[in-house]
């Protein structure tokens, strides 16, 4: 048998050249495998370890070598302080993205009785963290693939969310007719020739829900279109886009005559988010 010290030893040695965070990664695994938080690990870095245990550990550090992402090897994920289930039919949670949710909450009041409608909703995460933070609100979630709707409707089950409306749409194509208050979407945004396609977690990511064509815009501009006839008026469409990408978003927006708009930049510093009003006495024709 082999200790919990020198499998993790081992692991990083092997992850070094394919991983950027090798020691980490296998503390991960190692975690999954024993059910155990990785203080265990420290607690006990002699513990002799189950060939069973051992073994399986082994099989994951080899998929990991081969870049199968973290998330997709433990099938979860943390956004907003909770846990989610990733597969690799869903986008993997980024930090990044909880900018939207953190801009949702200054526009909208928990105690406000209001309709919002997550477009491209993935695993879930906005959708459900939405819910849970503005009890009062009325959610609608969207997708074009069914099985990143079945693990949204499996994340909404798992937090014991039940009054989301989960729609198999086109972005606003198949909903019912309804005005919303929150307009909000991180669509796809990536260029189709952009080289990052090919390089780390992102190349086992769905790529229908990372890639966009002119030049990664086309469905920013579908929804900032769009939009202006599913808002209430005074109501707000946020979108998540490309660190690169402000001023051609910004472009968009005013082209639709939305007010207000401006940009807000994530943890690191990066233009995120564009965010937009809409008002009927906008419209010029």
């Amino acid at each position: 048998m082999q200790s919990i010290k020198s499998v993790l030893a081992k692991a990083a040695c092997i992850l070094a050249s394919s991983s950027d965070s090798a020691g980490l990664d296998a503390e991960i695994l190692l975690c999954q495998i024993l059910n155990k938080e990785r203080s265990h690990l420290r607690a006990w870095p002699n513990r002799q370890l189950e060939p069973e245990h051992t073994s399986r550990f082994w099989t994951l550090i080899q998929e990991r070598q081969k870049g199968v992402p973290i998330a997709y090897i433990t099938g979860n994920r943390e956004f907003w302080s909770r846990d989610f289930y990733v597969t690799p039919e869903v986008l993997i949670p980024r930090p990044e993205t909880e900018l939207l949710i953190e801009l949702s909450l200054k526009l909208i009041s928990p105690a406000q009785s209001v309709s919002i409608i997550d477009l491209g909703t993935g695993s879930g995460i906005i959708a459900v963290t939405l819910t849970l933070e503005c009890p009062r609100a009325k959610i609608s979630a969207t997708d074009l693939s069914l099985p990143a709707l079945r693990i949204a409707q499996l994340n909404a089950n798992n937090h014991h969310v039940t009054d989301i409306d989960f729609y198999h749409s086109d972005w606003f194509a198949g909903i019912p007719d309804a005005k919303f208050n929150l307009v909000i979407s991180n669509p796809p945004y990536i260029a189709e020739d952009d080289k990052h396609l090919q390089e780390g977690d992102i190349r086992f990511e769905p790529q229908t829900a990372l890639r966009a064509s002119r030049q990664g815009l086309n469905d920013i501009i579908i929804i900032a279109d769009t939009a202006r006839n599913y808002l209430e008026s005074g109501g707000h469409l946020l979108i998540e886009h490309g660190y690169n990408q402000q001023q051609r978003v910004q472009a968009i927006f005013k082209d639709f005559n939305y007010d207000n708009i401006q940009t807000h930049k994530d943890l690191s510093g990066h233009p995120r988010v564009t965010y937009g009003q809409w008002s009927y006495s906008a419209v010029s024709e």
